[in-house]
This record gives structure tokens, sequence and C-alpha cells, in this order.
């Protein structure tokens, strides 16, 4: 008897309360991202890249800049300008003019009496958006539609279409959009729609009233430290009024111009991607332990299309 009564006590030891497993910690955006199959991401080809390298720093640390331009069907007439401009040299001894708090750093020729290369196109204002009539990629478009999420916008119905945040409107128009580290064309009055050798880029809040109105033509996918922390100008709209507060240009050069070595390397992932749709989900609806309430949505410009350097081979 005794021994069946230590045998009992000894089995009782063993059981143990059931607890359910813990739950699977939710990942932050940036953990998807980052967790996203290597084919999921898209490498960005050096032609597309344009890489700006300022005067050094105060402290003589170089600064460069390097801008992806927007792929066809968007502003190509403007971005054919700005190839042209780039292998001309035309920018070199340019300068950072202006600078204007959570709004743009704007460059080119601070004289506006610096010769342009021959054969730059003049470019209608048509060309700001796509058209549902006259985009030979229209097909294409539709069917990126299809598979890319839709995220609620203020502004249009938008969504991220080959790596890039996109508008839509209505009528079926498509258009680039003005986020953060967007880099459009300077322009005068309209009908003026500016040659592409005026550019700026976006250092604060998205200023999307000027969608449709100004070229986007790429994207500051590294360096925009360099330019978002200079001085602001102190003249109207942030213009520099003494030539000595300027930025100098060394250089701005297609990537492809470049040595091998110094060539800059980049891929995005891809936003028809699985690993895509998950993050924007991540993006709209933070559930991840730091958040208390998810916020139930995200305007485009709060969904960034992540970019990331690749190390050469």
């Amino acid at each position: 008897m005794k021994h069946l009564l230590l045998l009992a006590a000894l089995a009782a030891s063993f059981v143990l309360p059931v607890y359910g497993a813990e739950p699977a910690p939710i990942p932050s955006p940036g953990e998807i991202a980052a967790a996203a199959p290597a084919s999921d991401w898209i490498v960005i080809a050096p032609s597309d890249l344009l890489v700006m390298d300022l005067e050094p720093d105060a402290t003589g640390e170089p600064r460069r800049v390097v801008i992806q331009l927007m792929p066809a069907p968007f502003s190509q007439g403007w971005i054919g300008n700005i190839r042209k401009l780039a292998a001309a040299h035309w920018w070199d001894g340019t300068s950072i003019n202006r600078v204007q708090d959570n709004y743009v750093a704007q460059w080119g020729d601070a004289t506006e009496k610096k010769a342009l290369p021959a054969g730059l196109a003049v470019v209608p204002e048509g060309e700001y958006v796509v058209s549902r009539a006259g985009a030979a990629a229209w097909d294409a478009a539709r069917a990126m539609q299809r598979s890319a999420p839709l995220i609620p916008d203020p502004y249009a119905s938008s969504q991220a279409l080959w790596g890039w945040p996109v508008g839509r409107g209505k009528d079926g128009e498509l258009w680039p959009v003005h986020c953060y580290g967007a880099v459009g064309v300077g322009r005068n009055m309209s009908p003026d729609t500016g040659s592409g050798a005026e550019l700026y880029a976006v250092i604060g809040h998205a200023p999307r009233h000027l969608d449709r109105n100004i070229a986007v033509v790429g994207r500051v996918v590294s360096g925009i430290e360099h330019l978002s922390s200079l001085p602001r100008g102190t003249g109207a709209l942030g213009f520099y009024e003494d030539a000595t507060e300027r930025v100098g240009i060394t250089s701005i050069r297609v990537a492809t111009e470049l040595p091998t070595a110094d060539q800059p390397r980049f891929e995005y992932l891809s936003t028809e991607s699985d690993s895509f749709a998950r993050y924007a989900d991540a993006r709209q609806n933070r559930r991840d332990p730091f958040f208390i309430k998810p916020a139930g949505g995200a305007d485009i410009c709060n969904i960034p299309v992540p970019v990331r350097p690749v190390a050469a081979k």
C-alpha cells in the first residue's frame, strides 16, 4: 500500500499546469521589411541614380546625396533633361541656394546666367500626370493596381506602384506625389514647367498641395541629412541673401559615369510583394509593443517604400 501511495505521489509531481503558448511578438514595420526575402527586393540600376557631391562640411567630411530618378511613365521629359545636364557636368560649380524651414532645399545656378546645354526639351504641363487616354503604360498600371494595396489619403486614392508613392484620380490619372525626400523641378509662373536645371528636395512635412503643379522627378535615397541640416536662408522663401552662405556643388553625375568602385548601390522593397503588403498594413495599424492604440490609417507619405544599400560584390 505504501508503495502504491508513493508511486501516486511521484506521478502527481510530474503533472504541471497547462499554459497557452506565449503569443509571438508582433513585428514592427522595419522588422517586416528586414525579414523580407531577397526575392522581394529590386535592385536600382546605377543608370537611375544621380550622385550629388557637395563641398565638404566644416570638419572636412564629404557630403554625398544620392537621388533615384523617377521611372517611366512619370516625368520622363524632365528626366531626359536632367540626364543631359548631368552628362554636360552643368551643375559642377553651382550651389544650394535656398533652404526653407519645413519645406525644401533647392539648388542650381544662383546667377541664372549659366548657359544651358543644347537640346533640352520644353515639357508641357500635361506631363505632370499620366492620363488614362495618353499613357502607353496604362494597361500595365492597371495590372499593378490590382496587386498593390490602396492606401487611404486625403488628397487622392493613393498607392505605391513600381516602388513609388503615386496618386490616382477618379478619372484614372496617375501622378507621383511630394513626400519627404521627393525631388522636384523648380519653375517660374505657368505655363513654364522648368527645365530640370533648378531642383529641390522636400525636407519637411509633405507639401502635397504641390502635386500635379510641379514635376516630381526622383527621391533622395541617401544623404538627405546633408540637405535637411543646412542653415535656413534668411531671405524670402528661404533663399540665401549672401553668396557666402551658399553650399557649393562639386559635381552631379549619373552613377554610371563614376568609377565602378565608387558607384552607389541600392535596392527597394517591391511594392507588389506580400512583404510590402504586410509592411504597409503595419504602418497603418501599429500593433508592435510600444503602441497603445493603432491609428487605423496612414497617408501615402507615412508609408515610405523601404530602400537599403547593397554591398559591392
